[in-house]
């Protein structure tokens, strides 16, 4: 399943859950993340997230592109997310300017 988020710039301050509010944070059933894609902001490499499940650190994700996130830049993982495990994404560098858009990939 493709699943994505988008935050406007001034929301994405340091400590901001990029997908507070999206349904696919929480899934009542095993999945694995195989894709993640961060993008935005008006700068290449200018901000940084991090993404945990049930509060364990799994990745760390720097906005590769302008825009939303392509298929060159959606970088392969290979993430276990058990069952009602909480998925978060939390910015450690704010964006100059911009919405971060961010993809992720997940099959059962």
């Amino acid at each position: 399943m493709i699943n994505n988020a988008t935050v406007a710039q001034a929301t994405a301050v340091v400590g901001y859950d990029i997908v507070q509010g999206v349904k696919w944070r929480r899934e009542n059933y095993n999945r694995r993340a195989v894709g993640v894609g961060l993008a935005g902001s008006a700068v290449v490499g200018d901000c940084n997230a991090e993404m945990f499940v049930n509060g364990l650190k799994v990745g760390e994700f720097r906005n590769l592109v302008l825009g939303w996130p392509s298929k060159d830049y959606i970088l392969p993982c290979n993430i276990p997310v058990p069952r009602d495990s909480l998925i978060e994404m939390k910015m450690t560098i704010q964006p100059t300017t911009n919405p971060i858009n961010l993809i992720a990939i997940f099959v059962p």
